[in-house]
């Protein structure tokens, strides 16, 4: 029903069978109409008595309604004459008169942003959850019914302080439970007092370059490597300098002749990304030296370096580092749920202060309860337990994956980095277009990421490839998945 009380108020449309509230949608309609010029400010408004008797409603929706414009000032009151739209809500009209507010104007005013650091990403493989989809666990192998259970009995006995702030480092008994578990696992030299738990290593990126980076400093990245890292890095104003990664990880006597003195590297020497490989111990031995004589940080990516199928997984470069140069980064996305959002920052030392002031500047602490939970899934052995299971499993899909390929595509390819991890690299062709390739495959219901992609420096040197990953798909779809991919290469 329409009504305009009086001749003096918008026309308010109220429907009894909605959801809203009577004074709700009084209150929407006056306030439109006040924004958007058709009440005009100064003009008087009809009585709550006389719009509630011409809407045929009680009194009290309308009562509600104006007072709602009066507490948020549309509406001013004024004892003894009624109600009246602000005479504050007028603003300079072009030719310096006054006017009330129009309606959203068809080209917005300037919007006064710094240059955009970070590039628009709009390209088809990134979207989709088919096969190949990469840096996905395989979370329906997840024991929920454990990790249900352990969260449903760490909020029955959730303490008062868990809900107050918690410390910027961290659930400490988790920290105390990882440190354990770098030392054992990782060959980590590390304490509690040196771990920081974040929101997963994306943040532990960005943090670590706020803390280590100043706009304009050179950074190395692996070239390919990991985008994320170089948005990270980017946003904190690091000059980036790509350096090749070869069959040994990446090659610093490269990265000396492009840029000797840079602020930091990032790596990922244990299972780099996305190539495979794993950095060499006198490669390893040389970046640390190059680290401690130049100054430089090394900024450590231990992405999924739980998943090694020939052997134990390899130590970490942290673990050599005899100068305090190297800050670790760790991540529970891969290995366990990526929604858990738990990652880990191992910080030297003497820069635990540093890193704990940023942190408190950027959220303050993580969330108690997922953290105590984890630990409570470290100390009761579900985690090992876990992590054996889930080897057998994606070993066993990377085996098929392997054999499906080179059934398939025979030696027209070449498979990278199937030692460790959740992915490998098929490597094309030079003159292959594998951003084509992958647009296609995505047609056909694959998530596939081209190599090319993972190129920081776009040029000659850029080897086409795919990114498969193999964490979700399962091992009765993985030949299926495959002669999909071979019709896209063909087509």
């Amino acid at each position: 029903m329409k009504r305009s009380p009086d001749g003096l108020g918008p026309i308010v449309s109220l429907d009894r069978r909605a959801a809203r509230p009577l004074h709700r949608q009084l209150y929407d309609g006056y306030r439109d109409a006040i924004l958007d010029g058709r009440l005009r400010a100064g003009q008087r408004l009809p009585s709550t008595r006389s719009l509630a008797r011409e809407l045929a409603v009680s009194r009290m929706p309308v009562v509600l309604a104006f007072e709602q414009l009066v507490a948020e000032g549309y509406v001013e009151s004024r004892v003894g004459a009624g109600s009246f739209v602000s005479s504050q809500l007028r603003v300079r009209g072009d030719a310096g008169g006054p006017r009330t507010p129009a309606a959203p104007a068809a080209r917005p005013g300037p919007r006064r942003l710094p240059r955009a650091p970070l590039p628009v990403m709009d390209e088809p493989w990134l979207v989709g959850a088919g096969p190949f989809r990469i840096a996905q666990p395989a979370v329906d192998e997840f024991p929920v019914e454990v990790w249900a259970r352990l969260v449903a009995r760490r909020a029955r006995l959730l303490a008062r302080q868990h809900l107050m702030y918690g410390d910027a480092m961290g659930f400490a008994p988790l920290r105390e439970a990882l440190a354990e578990h770098l030392q054992t696992v990782r060959s980590a030299r590390c304490t509690a007092q040196q771990i920081m738990i974040v929101n997963g290593s994306q943040q532990a990126l960005a943090l670590a370059a706020r803390a280590l980076i100043e706009p304009g400093d050179a950074v190395w990245v692996e070239e390919p490597g990991f985008g994320g890292a170089r948005d990270a890095l980017r946003l904190a104003g690091a000059r980036l300098v790509g350096v090749p990664v070869d069959d040994d990880g990446l090659d610093v006597a490269a990265g000396i002749a492009r840029c000797r003195t840079v602020r930091a590297a990032y790596v990922t020497p244990s299972h780099q990304y996305p190539l495979g490989v794993i950095m060499s111990a006198p490669r390893r031995l040389q970046l640390l030296d190059w680290a401690r004589r130049t100054g430089a940080w090394l900024l450590e990516d231990d992405y999924d370096s739980e998943y090694r199928y020939d052997h134990q997984p390899i130590a970490s470069l942290q673990g050599l580092d005899g100068d305090q140069r190297v800050v670790h980064i760790g991540t529970f996305s891969k290995v366990l749920f990526p929604a858990l959002r738990i990652g880990y920052l191992v910080i030297p030392l003497d820069l635990v202060a540093r890193f704990r002031r940023i942190r408190e500047a950027m959220d303050n602490s993580p969330a108690p309860l997922h953290q105590a939970v984890l630990h409570d899934f470290f100390r009761e052995g579900h985690f090992a337990r876990h992590l054996r299971r889930m080897r057998g499993i994606y070993a066993e899909r990377r085996r098929a994956l392997v054999a499906a390929i080179e059934r398939e595509l025979g030696d027209t390819v070449r498979v990278l980095g199937d030692r460790a991890g959740m992915h490998v690299v098929v490597l094309l062709p030079r003159a292959a277009r594998d951003r084509e390739i992958a647009a296609r495959a995505g047609r056909r219901g694959l998530s596939i990421v081209p190599l090319s992609s993972c190129y920081a420096v776009p040029g000659r040197h850029v080897r086409p490839g795919l990114v498969l990953g193999y964490g979700t798909t399962r091992v009765t779809e993985i030949a299926d998945a495959v002669r999909r991919l071979k019709a896209s290469l063909a087509s």
